[in-house]
Order: C-alpha cells, then structure tokens, then sequence
C-alpha cells in the first residue's frame, strides 16, 4: 500500500473561517491589475449583476494555500509541500465582499512519485458562511517531498 493510501476517501478536515474583507479585495486588484467594477467600485457593483463588490475568482482560489495549513499537517511530517495545479476547477458561486470563507478537504488519490515524493490529489469544497452553493470546488494536485 502506498503512503497515505489508508486515507484516500477520508476527509483531511475543515479549515478556519477566512474574512474576505474589501481592503483585501482591493489589495488583490492592485497586485493583479484587475480592476474590473464588480471587484472594486461599491457605487457601480450596486448596479452590477451581484449588486455588491465581489472578489475575484483568483483571490478566492489562491486563499486555498492558507487553508490548507490548517488541514495538511494531518498527513505528517514533510519537508516541503509543492502547489502541482488542478485537474479540476470550478467557480460556482460569487463570493460578497465582507463574506467568510472555510474549506473542506478530503484525499482523493495518492500516488508513489519516487521514493521520496508524493502526489496527493485534494478534493477541495471552499464554502461561503450561510450559502449552499460553494464558491469554488477543485480537484488540487499537491506534491509532498520527505
């Protein structure tokens, strides 16, 4: 059996709560140049299709790293853990200004990559506190090295 391989299947946990606050929002069009209305003039959002700023679908998926410290150390000791890319990647749900965020993470597969390397693939399901459709849901491919 592979390393982990007794996890595949088994939720690895739920994340903190996360604040996606306005300046953070803001922030993140500044470093990306992506100023798109909806992102960040409240005046113009109002009259948008969300009727309030939204953050971007990027913000939202790269707050994923910081979650996954939460839940990732239950897998053991590793020396490093290597952001691999995505199999699968869906925006399902426009996440409000002021809103919080959490993830779920569950192991889907596990795969020897040498004696020293592990590619994990991560369910990923990061919810909006009080909204039934998630914001965002991901198939996440993570490289462990020991």
């Amino acid at each position: 059996m592979t390393r982990f391989g007794h996890m595949i299947g088994k939720s690895l946990g739920t994340s903190r709560w996360i604040k996606v606050d306005q300046p953070r929002i803001d922030t993140f069009a500044d470093v990306t140049e992506d100023r798109q209305f909806i992102h960040i003039d409240p005046d113009a959002a109002a009259q948008g299709p969300y009727g309030i700023t939204v953050a971007h679908g990027f913000l939202t998926l790269s707050l994923l790293s910081t979650l996954a410290y939460d839940v990732v150390p239950a897998l053991g000791p590793y020396e490093s853990s290597i952001n691999y890319g995505f199999d699968r990647l869906r925006f399902l749900a426009a996440v409000p200004s002021d809103a919080r965020l959490r993830a779920h993470f569950t192991l889907n597969s596990v795969t020897e990559k040498a004696p020293n390397r592990v590619l994990l693939t991560l369910a990923v399901r990061m919810e909006i506190e009080g909204e039934e459709t998630p914001a965002l849901i991901a198939d996440w491919l993570v490289l462990l090295h020991f």
